[in-house]
């Protein structure tokens, strides 16, 4: 299981990279790999505002419907468009052509409270 130690990561599987004043936002290869092959995602709006732990989106499997959730508060400024006709990049390169969102944080401090690598890695071996 590929977990980058450039990133943070969310109790419920979504992965967070830091670019400036923006976040990129996605699943990660544990959550991709229990998901199985994706073959939709709903994705939310430009501009719509999240709290923290908010639905932000979904996704649909051939195994099952799991939604996604914003790890921040925050303000979404762009959408992978590209994954509405090829939603099995989140399966092929999560952590690369297969970003979700790109956030403005509301509280950039709030990612404080994210897990780091060696965490995550603790809390996917439960």
């Amino acid at each position: 299981m590929n977990i980058p130690e450039e990133l943070r990561y969310s109790v419920e599987h979504e992965w967070i990279r830091t670019d400036g004043a923006r976040i990129t936002v996605g699943i990660t290869d544990y959550a991709q790999d229990a998901l199985g092959d994706i073959v939709f995602i709903q994705v939310p709006e430009v501009d719509a505002i999240l709290e923290a732990g908010s639905m932000m989106g979904e996704i649909e499997s051939t195994k099952s419907v799991s939604e996604i959730y914003a790890p921040i508060a925050g303000t979404v400024i762009e959408v992978n468009t590209h994954l509405e006709d090829s939603p099995e990049m989140l399966n092929s390169d999560p952590y690369g052509e297969g970003w979700i969102v790109v956030m403005e944080p509301a509280a950039p401090s709030d990612l404080d409270d994210l897990l780091d690598q060696t965490q995550y890695r603790a809390l996917t071996e439960e």
